[in-house]
């Protein structure tokens, strides 16, 4: 009897010792998996980014305030109900990734705020939520960028276009900036095809003033990865993170971003758009004839640094209306500048623009739809709302640097003029003597 109640307490004992010891599995299995996922929402979401080569404690305490928001996890395939997408600053899984054929993966994400160690795990089997769903993959070749921190007569530029493509100014297009401005239109023989290289979903229209979000998704529904092939694309897409978006904080460039910045220059000037405003404004004697004196002009126009917002070298032509920044009104931010397409689509597919609708047109019955090239919409941006931005989709760099080049050397403030289908005002606003910022606005 005595043999069989110590038999009965030995089970009863080691059942307990095993429940204990699977307790402790599965809190240490717990543990583990909330220490991965814990390492992998910081690595998403630029808590341990890099700061190579940006020199700047300021920028490097931005970073961390701007961009180390909270991603929270599910599983894949779990069908949990998930409420409208956060407002706050969303950081795209799986985007923006380039597998090689040796199975490594490439992050064109190469912003100081967001380059993630090589050495850190992925978690394949989490992705974000409250991130609004991105119809396909976006993918950049990007592979080949690192070319353009050479030295620029080291680096290797597409042909020159042919003389007879009509760059010589009219005498009607030299009186006359809204034919001037067409001519670039026309001559833009790099600008894509709507639904053919790209597709976008307009969503639901807003006035101004709402703030509720009329998109489904976002704005960019795919991209052909070949335009990211097409030289003046890469070069231009090359320079967006070479910038600090705070508003206040001195920009620092370094040799090698110069030499990217003298490369675009290079390229873009062998191109139609470009070669038609250099013969315009020198035909009207507002720059040299020598084409190497105008690339110095474009250097200094577009890329030399000035103060804005009470800091000095912190801003610029590119940055501003290409690239944006966050400026501060008060005790409120607000995002400044920021007009280019293709920032928008590369920013929306890292996860940290969040499209919000159009703006209804002026002109009733005038809904944009996929195949429309200028847009009037609201977005924010790293959590941040622009409540209204005009954006000429589809176009290429050099298109957009001759047409608001040509505005701020002929034009004034308002600028009305004719952009293929499209009736627009090209807003240019002076900075002594640089583009403190200039952009499209619909005129229908």
């Amino acid at each position: 009897m005595e043999g069989l109640i110590k038999g009965l307490i030995d089970v009863a004992l080691g059942g307990l010792g095993e429940d204990r010891n699977n307790q402790e599995d599965s809190d240490d299995q717990r543990s583990r998996d909330e220490r991965s996922r814990s390492t992998w929402a910081e690595v998403v979401s630029g808590d341990q980014d890099g700061d190579e080569g940006r020199g700047s404690e300021d920028r490097q305490g931005y970073r961390r305030s701007s961009w180390n928001e909270e991603v929270r996890f599910r599983p894949r395939g779990v069908g949990a109900a998930v409420s409208r997408p956060s407002r706050r600053p969303q950081v795209a899984v799986d985007q923006g990734y380039e597998t090689h054929e040796d199975g490594r993966r490439h992050d064109y994400d190469q912003t100081p705020w967001n380059r993630k160690e090589d050495n850190q795990e992925s978690n394949d089997d989490w992705e974000a939520v409250g991130r609004k769903h991105q119809r396909q993959p976006h993918k950049v070749q990007m592979d080949h960028w690192h070319g353009y921190k050479r030295p620029p007569s080291e680096q290797e530029y597409s042909n020159e276009v042919e003389i007879g493509l009509g760059i010589e100014p009219t005498e009607e297009e030299l009186s006359d900036l809204s034919q001037a401005c067409n001519k670039l239109w026309e001559l833009d023989l790099n600008r894509l095809i709507p639904d053919k290289d790209y597709q976008i979903d307009c969503g639901e229209g807003k006035k101004v003033y709402q703030k509720e979000d009329m998109a489904q998704g976002s704005l960019f529904s795919w991209l052909s990865e070949d335009v990211f092939r097409r030289p003046t694309y890469s070069r231009f897409c090359s320079l967006l993170d070479n910038y600090n978006p705070n508003g206040g904080c001195k920009e620092v460039v370094t040799s090698e971003e110069r030499q990217e910045q003298v490369a675009f220059i290079e390229e873009i000037n062998r191109t139609a758009p470009i070669k038609y405003l250099h013969k315009y404004l020198s035909s009207k004697g507002m720059v040299s004839g020598d084409r190497q004196e105008f690339k110095s002009v474009m250097m200094r126009l577009w890329f030399d640094l000035y103060g804005r917002g009470g800091s000095s070298s912190s801003s610029s032509a590119f940055e501003h209306v290409f690239v944006g920044e966050i400026k501060q009104c008060g005790e409120e931010e607000e995002v400044s500048g920021f007009h280019n397409w293709l920032q928008f689509y590369l920013e929306e597919a890292k996860g940290r623009v969040d499209y919000q609708g159009y703006i209804f047109p002026r002109r009733r019955g005038e809904i944009p739809d996929s195949e429309t090239q200028l847009l009037t919409v609201q977005f924010e941006w790293n959590g941040i709302l622009k409540s209204v931005s005009s954006t000429l989709v589809g176009v290429s760099p050099e298109f957009e640097v001759a047409l608001y080049t040509l505005c701020y050397f002929v034009g004034r403030e308002d600028n009305n003029v004719q952009l293929g289908p499209y009736s627009v005002n090209i807003k240019c606003y002076r900075f002594g003597d640089r583009i403190g910022s200039v952009f499209p606005v619909s005129e229908c």
